[in-house]
């Protein structure tokens, strides 16, 4: 099955030379000339990665990258016109995948989204059984999480954290060992992007009834605690 590919930017001709570089490697298409259509065509479909441009009109990219990671984990490779707004974009804690900067190089930009989608496909858990810690299971490839019964939403990469650390759960996994696994161990990710993804995936386990079911050991990592609901 051909991987599909998102493109969200407002400019038609930058979204002609993406299509047919796309295409040319045997991917997907659809296209989306603003924010808000972008989000629209994110929400009704599922795509394997998108690329979003920063600088676009009335909603610019780190919005709709903000408004989309509340619900869509899927991967994104930003485009932007300088080469200092990547600092916005980790100062916004928003967990793009990668970037790259305009003027670009078609073959160089599908390498690049080529190798995203090899290691968000690799970051899945290769288990096949249901995990168990506490009164919570996990059924990676079902991407499924229960607390007594009761399904929690996980998005992707909370999945992989949370898969990683019950796969070990007398370990305190060193964080850059568990941004690794999770993400790719040739991304760079900022500290500031994992803290967010461990923030919202504790604040759902904690809604679940398991508060302290993730821990941090100062200096060390992270680690599985208890799991008992009530």
């Amino acid at each position: 099955m051909s991987q599909h590919i998102l493109i969200i930017d407002d400019d038609p001709q930058i979204r002609s030379v993406l299509r047919i570089a796309l295409k040319q490697a045997a991917m997907e298409v659809s296209e989306a000339g603003d924010g808000a259509e972008g989000l629209a065509k994110a929400a009704s479909g599922r795509f394997d990665l998108i690329v979003l441009d920063i600088g676009l009109p009335e909603m610019d990219g780190l919005e709709v990258c903000r408004k989309l990671r509340v619900t869509d984990d899927t991967p994104v490779l930003f485009l932007t016109a300088r080469d200092d707004e990547i600092d916005r974009v980790l100062g916004f804690e928003l967990g793009g995948d990668d970037y790259v900067t305009k003027p670009f190089s078609p073959r160089e930009l599908v390498g690049r989204i080529k190798a995203i989608l090899k290691r968000s496909g690799g970051a899945a858990p290769s288990a096949a059984k249901t995990l168990q810690h506490g009164n919570m299971h996990l059924d990676p490839t079902r991407h499924q999480c229960l607390i007594e019964g009761r399904a929690v939403a996980l998005t992707a990469r909370e999945m992989g954290i949370l898969s990683h650390l019950m796969t070990r759960p007398d370990q305190v996994v060193p964080r850059p060992a568990l941004t690794d696994a999770v993400y790719g161990a040739h991304i760079h990710v900022s500290d500031r992007t994992v803290d967010s993804h461990l923030r919202n995936l504790r604040a759902k386990l904690a809604d679940a009834g398991c508060a302290d079911a993730i821990e941090t050991v100062h200096g060390v990592g992270i680690r599985m605690g208890a799991c008992k609901a009530t």
